[in-house]
């Protein structure tokens, strides 16, 4: 972990006063019209990271709806985004007593003025902390090594500059028996694990469950592929407000064909409660 992160996690950033929560933030120009400045923080590649833009789009719908979290949201990724000014448009589908519902897309500017649309989601809303404590489950927490046996960005070789910024931004330790890739010896095995959080101590938050479902190395990396895999799709599902504490997220793909595969996610606080799932359809480059 950088200094300047190992520093911030000794004050602990609180959830509405961190870097995630600054960066994430929308600003009402009119009503369902939305500014925002995207963070060079939070690239991967210098294409910014799919779960840090859909944490974006799901604080600008919080704005517009009258239900505080996410319950299901559903992004299309049609162009890549870059760090800058972005402007974020959303419109109320619906509203009930339980759920509303609504969509946004966030959008940027070619070269030449013209406005381009990078994503389109739709979204569902409600308020989790009405929801009732029954858990009924035959899903379990992925098994995980202790955190002190697992191996972070900062355990392996210097990453190149601009490549990946969102790692100095995450508490990221992932299973070592998911990082053959990085080695060179892939498992073939379309897996990855990891204890997660944000590098600044803060702790999640329905809203970080956004990003915490697109944050780690791609499953193809254990397939033997390398390189950049674009999401086309995902959709996330948040389950209930995450406990203190790191969170365990766990990937797999069964298929993958056409150059596109799946990843299932599964995020696990540290109350042993499934908080999150996704499912997403990205793109490879096979050789």
């Amino acid at each position: 972990m950088p200094e300047a992160a190992s520093a911030q996690v000794a004050t602990r950033a609180t959830v509405g006063d961190s870097e995630f929560d600054r960066d994430t933030a929308v600003t009402l120009r009119t009503p369902g019209v939305y500014d925002i400045g995207l963070s060079a923080g939070w690239t991967i590649i210098n294409a910014v990271n799919g779960g840090y833009l859909l944490a974006v789009l799901g604080r600008a719908l919080a704005d517009t709806l009258p239900h505080p979290d996410p319950f299901t949201i559903s992004a299309h990724y049609l162009t890549a985004s870059q760090p800058g000014p972005a402007v974020v448009r959303t419109e109320t589908v619906r509203t009930g007593r339980t759920l509303s519902t609504g969509q946004a897309s966030l959008l940027q500017y070619d070269d030449e003025g013209r406005e381009v649309e990078r994503i389109r989601v739709l979204a569902s809303y409600g308020d989790l902390d009405t929801l009732p404590d029954d858990v009924r489950t035959a899903a379990r927490p992925p098994a995980l090594p202790p955190m002190e046996q697992c191996f972070g960005p900062e355990d392996g070789p210097a990453p190149v500059d601009g490549s990946s910024a969102i790692t100095e931004r995450l508490m990221l330790k992932l299973d070592p028996s998911t990082l053959g890739w990085a080695l060179g010896q892939p498992s073939g095995k379309g897996e990855m694990r990891a204890w997660f959080g944000l590098a600044d101590g803060r702790d999640a938050d329905p809203f970080s469950l956004l990003l915490a479902v697109d944050a780690l190395p791609p499953t193809a990396f254990e397939i033997g592929l390398t390189g950049w895999v674009p999401t086309v799709e995902l959709t996330a599902h948040v389950r209930s407000r995450p406990a203190p504490g790191p969170l365990r997220v766990s990937i797999t793909t069964r298929n993958l064909a056409g150059g596109f595969l799946e990843e299932d996610a599964e995020v696990w606080d540290s109350a042993d409660r499934l908080v999150a799932q996704s499912r997403q359809l990205a793109r490879v480059r096979l050789p």
